[in-house]
């Protein structure tokens, strides 16, 4: 019986077109490195504006452009021989959570059009990733990495950088930068 690995979609396997579509809608050159926590909506300025963004976000797919990062594919390929992959990815927004639904398809479609070799029946789309049991679990913030799994992974990401090597080790966590380094770890675990 293979193993269950449940693996995060954004800043995890791709950067998605967020911060285009901010930059696009604000006229700012913001880049990833700008930024140390993951809601970056202070930058947009008033709450009437942080609507009216959202509102032009759904009109958008932020996975048209999404950057695939290195190895990635090459490497969930490979480990599809020992583990069953479940992408496990949160797809409401908050204070948007009825207008959702457009990146749940966005999600699915990029995932469908990249990763041909992925179970379209292992796609979970949740915000509460802590209810799942797995022997691993990757994702790049540390709220997600709390359920039943034996080895957690946390991916680098712009918003974890802070995040310390003892908060790390408290929770059990290792953090790994790239998926090559993703690949050596789960080696060891065949």
């Amino acid at each position: 019986m293979k193993k269950k690995l449940l693996v995060d979609l954004d800043y995890v396997i791709c950067h998605p077109g967020f911060l285009k579509i901010l930059n696009d809608f604000c006229g700012t050159n913001y880049k990833e490195e700008d930024f140390t926590e993951y809601i970056i909506d202070n930058v947009i300025g008033s709450q009437e504006k942080i609507n009216a963004f959202y509102e032009y976000y759904l009109t958008k797919d932020g996975y048209k452009d999404a950057v695939l990062l290195d190895n990635a594919k090459d490497v969930l390929k490979r480990l599809t021989k020992y583990y069953d992959i479940y992408i496990c990815s949160a797809c409401v927004m908050f204070g948007n959570e009825r207008k959702s639904a457009k990146l749940f398809k966005d999600k699915f479609e990029y995932l469908m059009r990249e990763f041909d070799f992925l179970d379209p029946e292992k796609v979970i789309f949740t915000n509460s990733k802590n209810i799942f049991k797995a022997d691993v679990q990757i994702d790049d913030r540390l709220p997600n990495l709390k359920g039943d799994v034996k080895l957690k992974l946390l991916f680098n990401a712009y918003h974890n950088k802070n995040i310390s090597d003892e908060e790390l080790k408290e929770n059990n966590v290792i953090r790994v930068k790239n998926w090559k380094e993703i690949e050596e770890i789960l080696k060891a675990s065949y």
